[in-house]
């Protein structure tokens, strides 16, 4: 294992755990919220047990995402140096925004914590209000330093060197907007789906407690909005990346050959040395109107590309697929609960559908696992996109083998832990909270 290797590896073993969090982070509190603030509007004891169990959970993932990002921001200075040396002064801000948003969210979730019965209960309301508005803050800062590594803005590249820094510009590139939607929606659906799945398998053996009853319901029904909105945030995604990244888009729709009008390519395998997908479903025209808006449109190839400056077209291809297929499922399990809703809210209690809502638990993280796939494996070979080469960032430091199997240990063993916090707390949620037949 080369050591560019392992710095790779051990980045995405750091981004694929953290990512996890980050999402429970940004959407938890927002569910948190609007449980007490039902609680306040209707005095239900179920809302304010609802709140009480899940800022439980909220403290357990704030604690353990604390740790891994803390891991991230050390891993940025000791296994990419060239990297943190030109663009610390370009992109720094939204970094720096962020930690206050951490530090904002910390505080606030302190109080929220140990408010109860000692605050006003609309003051103890708004301080979960600003955990939400915090975690959803700090997650987009982060995007945004992500979207500058896609779509470098607010500088000069001079002779290697950064000149005439705009932090502000470099902060609002031409690519963050775009991303914070995708990701801001991409954690609502991950994280409802995931709250309402643990509640709905909780049904099936009691459908009777009220509690989990309205768990599910409130946590679908902001996942529900925003899977449905996610493939209008897809589309503005595919054709912002068409304009400044046509080799990512080339990779991901696994297009070997520069095409007008190009097809749309569902599934199958990319072959790169016969340069064709095998097994794939083409819709004629589908990859042009979905990028420029014109069926008739050319859409470049890989064959326009430097092999140099390619991305790896397989997993780029395939985990954009796994991201677009789990979207649609999601969108469609996301209609169906809004129909049942509106006429035949008696299927919501039917095993079939809570299997079906169970089903769905972990598909949004493994949408989200995809989707940052997609967007790193897809700027490659560049760490900053046109300016620098992943290669030419890493640590010149020997041995990086050994700090990615350390780190993988340390992660495994935090998996550990939160799986076993988090299932005795959802056994002693089940336990705790009485059967009440339904409202």
């Amino acid at each position: 294992m080369t050591d560019l290797v392992a710095a790779r590896l051990q980045m995405a073993i750091s981004l694929g755990f953290h990512i996890v969090f980050a999402c429970i982070g940004m959407t938890m509190p927002a569910l948190m919220a609007f449980s007490e603030w039902r609680w306040l509007k209707t005095g239900k004891q179920v809302y304010l047990d609802i709140t009480k169990a899940w800022s439980k959970g909220v403290a357990i993932f704030f604690a353990v995402g604390a740790v891994s990002g803390t891991v991230l921001s050390f891993e940025l200075g000791l296994l990419w140096p060239e990297f943190m040396k030109y663009a610390g002064a370009v992109i720094g801000m939204p970094f720096s925004w962020e930690g206050t948003a951490f530090f904002v969210e910390a505080i606030a979730l302190g109080i929220f914590l140990y408010g109860w019965n000692r605050l006003n209960k609309w003051m103890h309301w708004l301080s979960g209000v600003l955990v939400m508005a915090s975690g959803i803050l700090s997650g987009i800062f982060v995007v945004s330093a992500n979207a500058w590594m896609n779509s470098p803005a607010g500088f000069d590249w001079v002779n290697g060197h950064a000149i005439n820094i705009d932090p502000v510009k470099a902060m609002f590139n031409d690519a963050w907007l775009s991303e914070a939607i995708h990701m801001t929606l991409a954690a609502f659906v991950s994280t409802a789906f995931a709250v309402a799945g643990v509640h709905a398998f909780l049904l099936l053996k009691n459908r009777s407690k009220l509690f989990h009853q309205q768990a599910v319901k409130t946590a679908l029904i902001f996942g529900s909005v925003a899977a449905l909105l996610q493939p209008v945030s897809g589309d503005f995604s595919a054709k912002d990346v068409a304009k400044r990244q046509p080799a990512k888009l080339a990779a991901l729709e696994a297009l070997y050959k520069t095409s007008k009008p190009a097809d749309l390519v569902i599934g199958g395998l990319p072959n790169d040395k016969e340069q064709r997908v095998n097994y794939a479903i083409h819709i004629p025209k589908g990859l042009s109107f979905l990028a420029k808006g014109d069926p008739d449109a050319e859409v470049q190839g890989l064959d326009k590309i430097p092999k140099q400056d390619r991305p790896p077209v397989i997993i780029t291809h395939i985990a954009f697929q796994l991201m677009v297929m789990i979207g649609f499922f999601l969108a469609f399990v996301s209609l169906l609960y809004l129909l049942f809703s509106i006429k035949w809210r008696h299927v919501l209690m039917k095993k079939w559908w809570l299997g079906l809502v169970a089903f769905a638990t972990p598909l949004g993280f493994l949408a989200v696992e995809a989707g940052w796939t997609v967007t790193e494996t897809g700027r490659q070979p560049w760490i900053i996109y046109g300016i620098m080469r992943t290669r030419d960032a890493v640590s010149s430091m020997p041995g990086l083998r050994y700090s990615f199997l350390v780190v993988t240990i340390v992660y495994l063993f935090l998996s550990v832990i939160i799986f076993w916090l988090m299932r005795r707390q959802i056994n002693t949620i089940h336990e705790f909270y009485p059967t009440a037949k339904s409202e």
